[in-house]
């Protein structure tokens, strides 16, 4: 397996950072996370690069791109922020969802629209009572003639309450059956009637937002079902891997960031007439955080290969996730102590690492379960 991306790859790669540079600015990734604002002018960048259509087959208007070129894009974003992966993320892994699983008409419907930006996806999926039980959702759908009628409430959605987003909702079609059964896909329009958005007021990832949904008698057309009824659960099991891919990146992309503004810091504060990264304590923090990046980095890419490659990935990329989510909170915390009083002041970025990175060991699967399903890999059977 390859280490490094190829040719093609590296120039994507580059021009994603290019725009990257020109749109989001240290000022303007300040503004939107201090002003909670969603960052249309970045993603209206991802779509003109074409990077939303990079993931998809040239026959609904993509470019047929392959899980590495995701990952490039995906650890690009990260190294700005973690929070702006979010609005690109979701948009691609629910489009390939629906690639993957619905009829030739959804994906004639929504995918192009999608690739265009004239609509962005979303994920509800996350119930108060059901987190990581995700078989334990108890929001409703109901037939009724030619519609569907959902009841109940979603958290933790992410992006559902920007502009044009059409939101990848799971809910119970049979509620006699147990656990994992009777759970389906709709695509619903965040301005259906009936559906309600409150954002959350988040500690970190304020831009993208993250929000309670409530759904009232929310009726929607019969054929916004996504492949067969009470179906869904395989659905959500397909979707999740690639999305702790792209969430593995961006931490490895997010986590360089953190050593890289720390060894900044660390060459440039004077302190007792000498740069403080000349101190061996301070040294050798930055040496252990850059190997635990490159380590994570490393599990990363194996993982990519294995999906790429069409290898089961579920150990290698479980674990890619865990030691990455952990890394970046572990980085952004000997971030912060390096950089002292500075890391806790506003307008230095190492606070917003800080924040977004405490959320990573619990969205996308926590670490508990991704250590579980290690365990579970291996011949174990945790409880």
């Amino acid at each position: 397996m390859e280490f490094e991306f190829n040719e093609e790859q590296r120039m994507l790669r580059d021009s994603v950072r290019k725009m990257l540079a020109e749109v989001a600015t240290p000022e303007y990734v300040r503004a939107t996370d201090r002003e909670g604002r969603y960052p249309y002018e970045v993603y209206e960048g991802f779509v003109k690069l074409g990077l939303v259509a990079m993931a998809f087959p040239e026959a609904y208007g993509g470019l047929g791109g392959g899980i590495m070129d995701f990952v490039a894009v995906s650890e690009e974003i990260g190294r700005v922020s973690y929070d702006y992966l979010g609005g690109y993320g979701t948009s691609v892994f629910n489009g390939m969802n629906l690639l993957h699983s619905a009829s030739e008409a959804h994906k004639r419907e929504f995918l192009p629209r999608l690739i265009d930006g004239s609509i962005r996806m979303s994920i509800a999926m996350t119930e108060p009572g059901a987190g990581s039980d995700a078989g334990a959702m108890r929001t409703t759908a109901r037939r009724d003639g030619d519609h569907w009628v959902l009841n109940g409430q979603k958290v933790f959605s992410t992006g559902s309450g920007a502009r044009d987003t059409v939101i990848s909702l799971y809910a119970k079609t049979d509620t006699s059956v147990p656990y994992k059964q009777g759970i389906s896909l709709f695509l619903v329009d965040n301005t259906t009637p009936g559906l309600q958005l409150r954002k959350l007021d988040t500690l970190g990832r304020r831009s993208i937002g993250t929000y309670e949904i409530f759904l009232d008698n929310v009726r929607i057309p019969a054929d916004r079902l996504v492949g067969e009824v009470n179906r869904g659960w395989n659905t959500m099991l397909a979707g999740l891997q690639l999305e702790r891919m792209m969430t593995t990146a961006g931490y490895c992309g997010a986590a360089q960031s953190v050593v890289d503004l720390a060894l900044q810091y660390a060459k440039e504060r004077q302190q007792f007439g000498q740069p403080i990264g000349d101190f061996q304590a301070i040294a050798h923090m930055l040496a252990d955080m850059q190997t635990e990046v490159e380590a994570s980095r490393t599990l990363m890419l194996k993982a990519a290969w294995e999906m790429a490659t069409g290898r089961d990935a579920l150990k290698t990329l479980s674990m890619a996730k865990l030691m990455a989510s952990e890394t970046y909170v572990k980085a952004a915390n000997n971030g912060m102590q390096i950089m002292g009083g500075y890391g806790y002041i506003m307008e230095y970025d190492m606070q917003r690492h800080y924040r977004d990175a405490r959320s990573t060991t619990i969205a996308a699967g926590t670490s508990q379960m991704q250590r579980n399903l290690i365990a579970r890999q291996m011949g174990l059977h945790p409880r």
